[in-house]
């Protein structure tokens, strides 16, 4: 029996559905409403912050997927981050521990491993500090990563994913698919920053393999690609036969926006659009070396970046009539 946290998100909800389509028995946890039927889940309602749902939801149960986080730069969210990334994760490898669980993959992010001051080349020996990141989420992911370390340390089996930006045809008012919504709104900024990407399907692909073969004690990058966030919003203009964006992003004016944008937030209530983070954060140029995984997992590759995106915005037509 497998427990997948988080099964309502992006990777969630992708996971468990290829853990069904290679005919596995699957436990998913929801808090409200059960996001979606399919035929081998049973749908079980919790919360990783209650230890008594928690413990329930695991009877059973031999493999767990923690993939529940909440993904947020907005520093109005820094309470609900902390109990969530943090305090969510040292409720599931206490209750893995007392349950026997066999394995425990988690979910992490490359926010988790900071960046490097020597260089802006990134890989599973970078390490979170509180000098090299501003990010409270990544340093909540780090906390969070700490906590399944701990595990480990207690004789719990368990294996980390760090994925870059994920693509995938999510929430696309949410999280990284709000990428597929701003480029189909034709948003004419662009910024000459470089990031990592990565197909949730590959990410849902290697989370399968780490689970089911013998690899623990480990943490692995997952990037397909590092690619230019211009290059990424052409591409994704062009499947919708879209707009380019053709006006760039100075600092300056990054600086300008994000404030603009806090003020917004404070007026609305919802999460500005661009933060002092993500402002800074895409102008940089970042390499994540991805590396390690082709040394444990042998002949995997990754989709390429451009179809990945044409295969989504297709998905993404037929999800919102587009």
């Amino acid at each position: 029996m497998i427990l997948v946290t988080g099964a309502s998100g992006l990777v969630g909800s992708n996971l468990v559905k290829e853990l069904v389509k290679q005919g596995e028995h699957v436990k998913a946890l929801y808090r409200n409403a059960i996001p979606f039927q399919l035929e081998g889940v049973d749908w079980v309602k919790g919360d990783i912050l209650d230890i008594i749902s928690l413990e329930q939801a695991f009877e059973g149960v031999t493999k767990v997927y923690h993939c529940a986080a909440i993904v947020s730069f907005n520093p109005k969210r820094k309470k609900s981050l902390y109990q969530t990334n943090v305090e969510g994760t040292t409720n599931v490898v206490n209750v893995c521990l007392s349950s026997k669980v066999e394995k425990l993959l988690f979910v992490s992010s490359v926010a988790a491993l900071g960046k490097s001051k020597e260089s802006n080349k990134i890989n599973e020996r970078t390490n979170w500090s509180e000098d090299t990141s501003e990010s409270e989420y990544g340093k909540t992911k780090f906390l969070a990563e700490m906590e399944v370390w701990r595990g480990i340390g207690e004789g719990l089996k368990a294996v980390i994913v760090n994925p870059v930006i994920i693509l995938g045809a999510g929430d696309w008012e949410n999280g990284s698919s709000k990428f597929f919504k701003t480029a189909y709104d034709e948003f004419p900024w662009y910024t000459n920053g470089v990031g990592g990407f990565v197909d949730v399907l590959d990410v849902v692909d290697v989370m399968i393999k780490l689970m089911n073969g013998t690899i623990n004690e480990q943490r692995f990058i997952l990037c397909a690609a590092n690619v230019s966030y211009k290059e990424i919003f052409d591409e994704i203009a062009l499947s919708f036969n879209k707009k380019l964006p053709t006006k760039k992003v100075t600092p300056f004016l990054a600086s300008i926006v994000w404030r603009l944008e806090a003020v917004k937030g404070m007026i609305t209530g919802k999460d500005p659009l661009l933060t002092k983070e993500t402002a800074k954060t895409a102008q940089e140029i970042v390499d994540f070396d991805n590396s390690k995984i082709n040394t444990y997992l042998l002949n995997f590759e990754y989709r390429p970046i451009k179809e990945s995106i044409k295969r989504i915005c297709e998905e993404l037509k037929v999800k919102y009539n587009l």
